[in-house]
């Protein structure tokens, strides 16, 4: 990250530059914006090829092969919602933003960000150690068909998988775990830097699940860490593996209609809501309530600078 930072910046030209570099102290570090909003950094529409490869280059230290492929889904998306809305809104594939808080070649503690509509990837580095969320990705369409069947479906496994875990905890673990007919009109974090605590955990807790019930859960926790490269879902997996985890279900389970999910953890907590546009408009995120924006590492950084 350090490297491919260094080099993104150094790619830039003065303007863009001075557009994408930001104190690491900034308010706006800790920021998550997935609506098409002005937002803080350079815009990738503005840089020339050499830039906006830098910055693709960055983003792909933060996310595995499969996500990344996601990440570039979400944001050629945003020409196929421009032609749904008959071009009214202009919306464009070059419409993301990068921006780097701090010195990613002097400083000790230093952060970044790539965002855009239905995409915020931001990754925190203290002491070369990296704190990865929030991490987000939405899709708008979430599905398009011809003749009946998906031609693009950015998010569908992060769907699927969830309805299979559903199915398989049988009647009484879907009772527990359906705690809305309802579904709200978004992910519950939404945009907030900080989640608001303290979010109850709600649904039905693995330990009332049976082995494949639990086998799921794990399987769908699995895939939203993974959506991080190898080394870094690894180490994130084995932070949360320790207590008990939650899994809640709003809304419908008909496919196709208005649903959203949410799994709870130690420091972790991953959205998934379907909910607009008739049930297709996907948000997820993955975030880690006590430990976004670099908490932790900037915690553990602090404490060993003042020992």
């Amino acid at each position: 990250m350090r490297t491919a930072a260094t080099a993104l910046l150094a790619a830039l030209d003065a303007p863009a530059r001075a557009a994408a570099t930001r104190p690491f102290d900034d308010d706006r570090r800790r920021w998550l914006e997935y609506r098409p909003r002005p937002r803080p950094g350079a815009c990738l529409a503005d840089l020339d090829v050499a830039g906006r490869k830098a910055a693709h280059r960055l983003l792909a230290t933060a996310l595995s092969p499969a996500a990344y492929a996601q990440a570039m889904a979400v944001v050629a998306l945003e020409e196929v919602l421009d032609r749904a809305e008959g071009w009214r809104r202009g919306r464009h594939s070059g419409d993301y933003w990068v921006a780097v808080f701090g010195d990613p070649a002097r400083d000790d503690s230093w952060a970044w960000r790539f965002e855009g509509h239905h995409l915020s990837v931001n990754m925190t580095v203290a002491d070369d150690q990296v704190s990865p969320a929030p991490v987000f990705l939405g899709a708008n369409p979430a599905t398009v068909r011809h003749a009946g069947r998906p031609v693009s479906r950015p998010l569908g496994v992060e769907e699927d998988l969830a309805r299979e875990l559903l199915e398989a905890i049988g009647p009484a673990g879907r009772s527990a775990a359906i705690v809305a007919d309802e579904a709200p009109a978004d992910i519950i974090s939404a945009t907030r830097p900080a989640v608001a605590a303290p979010l109850t955990p709600l649904g039905v807790p693995a330990g009332r699940l049976g082995p494949t019930g639990r086998a799921l859960l794990d399987q769908l926790v699995a895939l939203y860490l993974d959506r991080l490269p190898a080394e870094l879902a690894a180490r994130e997996a084995a932070r949360v593996a320790a207590g008990e985890r939650h899994f809640a279900w709003a809304g419908s389970t008909r496919p196709g209609a208005r649903h959203y999910y949410r799994v709870q953890g130690d420091d972790l907590l991953i959205e998934y809501d379907n909910t607009t546009d008739d049930g297709n408009h996907a948000h997820t995120v993955l975030r880690r309530p006590a430990s976004d924006f670099g908490a932790d590492v900037l915690a553990a950084h602090h404490a060993d600078a003042h020992r």
